[in-house]
Order: C-alpha cells, then sequence, then structure tokens
C-alpha cells in the first residue's frame, strides 16, 4: 500500500494505493467515499480487498473536507467534489501500469460517480456506483437537505442538524445538478449496488438509475441498509464478478 496526496490545484487529498497481487500492469479502481465519510469505512474497506481479489488496483482518494484531506466539511460542496474527482482522474490516467480505468463510489461519492462518468465518458471501462444518492439536488429543490427544511428560493447561510452544520452553498451548488444529463452521456457498462432497505438513499432511485442507463446491471442487497450492515459479502461479491466479467477473468 503507498499513501501520498493528489494535488487539486492546492487541495491535498488524501489517498492511498493498494495493488493486487499479481505483479504488472493492470485495471485501476478509483474508489470514493460518502457524505461525512472516509477511505477507511467498513464498506469501503472491503470493496477495495473485492477489487484487489479481482485482479484490479484501487486508489481510495478522501474528497474536501473528509478524512485526511484539505478543507472543512461544513464547506464542502459539490462543485469541489467535481473538481477534486477530475483532478483524481487525471492523476490515475498519469500512472503507466493502468490498464483500463473504473471509477466507484458509494452514496454522495455514488453521485459523483454518475457525474464524473458523464463527464469523462471515454475515460472509464466502467463505473459503479453504490447506494447512489443522486436524490440530493431534488431534494435541494424540493428545500430539505441533511435533516433541515429551508425555503429552496431564500437559502439561509448555514443548514444545521444538531452537530453537522454545513455552508448554505452546498444547497445552492446542489440544486444546480441534474444528474439526469449525465447518465445520459455515459454509455458504458454500469453496476449499480443498493439494498433496498437503506434508510438514507430511496432505493427507487437505484431503480430509476439502471432504467435510464444503456447498460447497466442493479443488484438488490435484500433486507440491507445503506452501508450494507447486514450482507456486506453480497456487495463485495457483485463487484468482484462484475469486474473479472469485464475484465474476462
Amino acid at each position: 500500500m503507498k499513501e501520498f496526496t493528489i494535488n487539486d490545484d492546492g487541495i491535498r487529498l488524501h489517498a492511498k494505493l493498494d495493488m493486487p497481487e499479481k505483479e504488472g500492469r493492470c485495471p485501476l479502481m478509483i474508489l470514493i467515499h460518502g457524505f461525512t465519510g472516509h477511505m477507511e469505512e467498513r464498506h469501503i474497506v472491503a470493496v477495495q480487498k473485492a477489487a484487489n481479489e479481482a485482479g484490479a488496483a484501487v486508489l481510495r482518494v478522501e474528497m474536501y473536507g473528509h478524512g485526511k484531506s484539505d478543507g472543512q466539511f461544513r464547506n464542502h460542496t459539490l462543485y469541489k467534489w467535481v473538481s477534486n474527482a477530475l483532478a483524481v482522474v487525471k492523476y490515475a490516467k498519469s500512472l503507466d501500469f493502468v490498464t483500463d480505468l473504473y471509477l466507484c463510489g458509494h452514496s454522495q461519492g455514488g453521485l459523483l460517480t454518475m457525474l464524473i462518468a458523464g463527464m469523462c465518458p471515454d475515460d472509464f471501462k466502467a463505473v459503479i456506483p453504490l447506494s447512489p444518492a443522486w436524490m440530493i439536488p431534488d431534494l435541494a429543490r424540493q428545500g430539505g437537505l441533511a435533516g433541515v427544511s429551508f425555503d429552496p428560493a431564500h437559502i439561509p447561510d448555514e443548514l444545521r442538524q444538531g452537530d453537522l452544520v454545513l455552508d448554505g452553498d452546498y444547497a445552492r451548488v446542489a440544486q444546480t445538478i441534474h444528474v439526469e444529463d449525465e447518465i445520459a452521456r455515459y454509455h458504458g457498462p454500469v453496476l449499480i449496488v443498493q439494498g433496498d432497505q437503506d434508510e438514507a438513499v430511496p432505493y427507487s432511485y437505484a431503480v430509476k438509475a439502471a432504467e435510464l442507463y444503456d447498460h447497466a446491471k442493479l443488484v438488490t442487497i435484500p433486507g440491507d441498509d445503506h452501508c450494507y450492515d447486514r450482507h456486506l459479502e453480497m456487495v463485495t461479491e457483485a463487484v468482484r464478478d462484475f469486474l473479472k466479467e469485464e475484465e474476462n477473468i
């Protein structure tokens, strides 16, 4: 494992690169956590190990305001995360051992995966949104985020729910994003994995995403929640099998 930072216009993003056992050139999967998350969460590490077992290197990166990366959580926005992710993709493309590039993210990282796939459709062999929280822009336009209700036409300077605090710019940015536009731009294979008892992201969004993509497979984890606390092994099996299938292993 190699630990380092990736620079995004002066913002240092904490990263770890885990290689598979087999030496030589191989595919690389970029793996991104979700809202309030980090790269050492149980489900993130499990997916990383599954990808390594499938013969892929994994680049885990923490986005602005999360984990050990620069920035304050309250000041992060989806625009900042998009900028971060584009810098990470550029770095990944510079690595000489990479044969194919995959993009995977959980929750808000899954939303980010969907956005970046549409922006850079030629860069990825396939993408893997895990419990993608692509309802966030819809909620921002409706006036409700992170348990906070607000007038969507007059967003307050601060969104606060208990100890969780976000700058109002988080909602302002989210309102401008239309995920369907980026879904329409990506025509490669997509694996969507979500529990049907997800308490954070309505399962209907996974179903809708699978219908909108040209080539999507939806793996439903029965009875499981947002972070797969009950059947994580089903998630890792789905990711591992998908990568092996795409790489013809």
